[in-house]
């Protein structure tokens, strides 16, 4: 049994420290909480019987770095708005951009009226 919670944990703690150092560092708190209580049962089995701790105080080593980590980027990761008015301009050049290259397609020069002639847009190749 105390096999089983070190491995949870070290499993545990482990995804903690990858997610901490993601982007997606708000959600390492799940696994970090997992790890925290896998080393808590190992702790208790391993007290039982006097084996060696070792590994429980890595697992609990890593939990705290990645606790440590993912708070950090909590606290101090501000979601920056750029300047506005350089995205309002860029976003009048893209509009301005698309609007000239629709304006120099020849829709008139595709004027077909065969419905046979027409390109077949369903994803069959047979002819009806």
């Amino acid at each position: 049994m105390r096999r089983l919670f070190i491995i949870l944990g070290f499993i545990a703690s482990i995804l903690a420290v990858i997610l901490s150092v993601t982007p997606l560092s708000k959600i390492a708190y799940i696994p970090a909480l997992f790890a925290l209580v896998f080393g808590l049962a190992a702790f208790y089995f391993s007290r039982q019987k006097q084996y060696p701790k070792k590994s429980i105080q890595l697992i609990f080593l890593l939990t705290i770095i990645s606790l440590i980590l993912t708070t950090y980027k909590a606290i101090f990761s501000v979601a920056e708005v750029g300047d506005l008015e350089t995205l309002e301009q860029k976003e009048k050049e893209s509009e301005e951009k698309a609007i000239q290259e629709l304006d120099e397609l020849n829709i008139e020069d595709i004027e077909t009226n065969d419905p046979d002639e027409m390109p077949n847009f369903n994803g069959d190749n047979s002819d009806q």
